[in-house]
């Protein structure tokens, strides 16, 4: 557990906040929430260890996640996701199992090596920015029919432990799978993707909760509650301003980001 106080004095708030923001801006730039980003800070700057570090930032994932759901619903209506429950399902099939396998494989590793997981898989998601973030939108699914169903719940799970193991929604992973597996244009696929980490992550959140490293979420209350705030406030503005840097500028800078946070998370013992 980190040792930073439970209760923040104000100037500590203000920089937890901040931190939240920005990295929730980051996120809604590029139509994310931005836990991959947020980790390493919980990590690097507020000296949680990693097993924490993971478990809060699940619980602060998972209100971005469940407040994102009503806001898309502008956007995209809650028929269009339904009318896709075939992805949902499918990827669910996998997701669940593989985020419970994931937060009790977390639970278990010594901390040197759950440091050097969470290095590697932040070298994954800059990977993934970079190649799979803005895939073709609306082609024909790879697969059809049993082969479909069975590479949906095979990536689903692969999606969840990972998603499990760092604490995050796993966006970034999941709208190229649903766009290139199942043909969905790129907007559809986004709420399909929250859709689908909403559950995932509650299996996740309550296979931690058997831990006693879940503790930290009492203990750290203060913390979780104004960073989840920062977060959303930055969620919101970065989804406003999708768009406004292009992806091509972006999602490199980003990318290095992640690569130089994977190698300061790889030298924690």
């Amino acid at each position: 557990m980190s040792q930073i106080e439970s209760n923040v004095n104000p100037y500590k708030a203000i920089t937890i906040f901040g931190s939240g923001f920005a990295v929730g801006t980051l996120g809604g730039l590029i139509g994310l929430g931005g836990a991959e980003f947020r980790l390493p800070l919980l990590i690097g700057l507020f000296g949680f260890n990693a097993l924490s570090a993971v478990i809060l930032n699940k619980a602060i994932s998972l209100v971005v996640v469940a407040s994102s759901l009503p806001f898309r619903a502008v956007a995209v209506p809650l028929s269009s996701i339904l009318g896709r429950w075939d992805v949902i399902l499918t990827l669910l099939a996998g997701s669940l199992a593989g985020a419970w396998l994931g937060a009790g494989w977390a639970t278990k590793l010594k901390s040197k090596t759950l440091y050097r997981v969470l290095a590697v898989l932040l070298l994954v998601i800059a990977a993934a920015l970079l190649l799979g973030h803005e895939p073709s939108s609306g082609s024909a699914p790879l697969l059809t029919g049993v082969s479909l169903a069975i590479a949906g719940a095979v990536a689903g799970f692969a999606i969840g432990v990972v998603a499990s193991l760092m604490g995050v929604a796993g966006g970034e992973l999941l709208i190229p799978t649903i766009v290139l597996l199942f043909g969905a244009d790129i907007k559809l696929a986004g709420s399909l993707s929250l859709a689908v980490s909403l559950p995932t992550m509650l299996v996740g959140f309550t296979r931690y909760s058997q831990d006693q490293s879940f503790g930290v979420i009492r203990a750290q209350r203060h913390f979780l509650l104004v960073m989840a705030a920062g977060s959303l406030l930055g969620a919101f503005i970065g989804g406003r301003l999708l768009g406004i840097v292009p992806p091509a500028v972006l999602l490199p800078i980003l990318a290095v980001i992640l690569v130089v946070s994977s190698v300061k998370v790889w030298g924690h013992s």
